[in-house]
């Protein structure tokens, strides 16, 4: 799994001229899946996420984290994270999950960032999206799965 974390002031996700999410102060978290990620590897990487000291404290400081600054997350599902462009210019996605095990991996993700209490709005699984940010800092960190042991 591996998620693209944005900190932004506000964000929104349009699909087909309809607003899908959007949220004020929080996270954009882009997340792709792999044919090897199970439940444990979304709760892992959900934990981490939503206690990233990644929000300025008083002293402008980056000491707190989601939960502290009570903001909430835009996700939405990406395949192209697992992009492999070693070989050619056409980048391969055989890391990616199938699109039925992604979908169902999506779904279980969405719950894990909920059972911590935070706002989720999300995108639509497999849909074509416009996905507005204003990233604040701009910060922008990844989080893989391969990478926390």
């Amino acid at each position: 799994m591996r998620l693209v974390i944005q900190r932004v002031s506000s964000a929104s996700v349009t699909v087909e001229n309809n607003a899908a999410g959007k949220i004020g102060q929080g996270l954009v978290i882009l997340a792709g899946f792999s044919h090897l990620d199970d439940e444990a590897t979304i709760g892992r990487l959900a934990e981490k996420a939503v206690n990233l000291r990644i929000f300025e404290d008083a002293e402008g400081k980056m000491n707190l984290s989601l939960m502290d600054v009570k903001g909430a997350i835009l996700l939405v599902s990406q395949f192209t994270l697992y992009a492999d462009c070693r070989k050619g210019r056409r980048p391969s996605f055989t890391d990616a999950a199938a699109p039925e095990k992604a979908e169902a991996l999506y779904q279980k993700t969405i719950r894990a960032f909920k059972s911590y209490g935070i706002e989720v709005q999300t995108g639509i699984f497999g849909a074509r999206m416009l996905v507005s940010t204003n990233n604040d800092g701009p910060v922008t960190i990844m989080l893989d799965s391969e990478d926390l042991g």
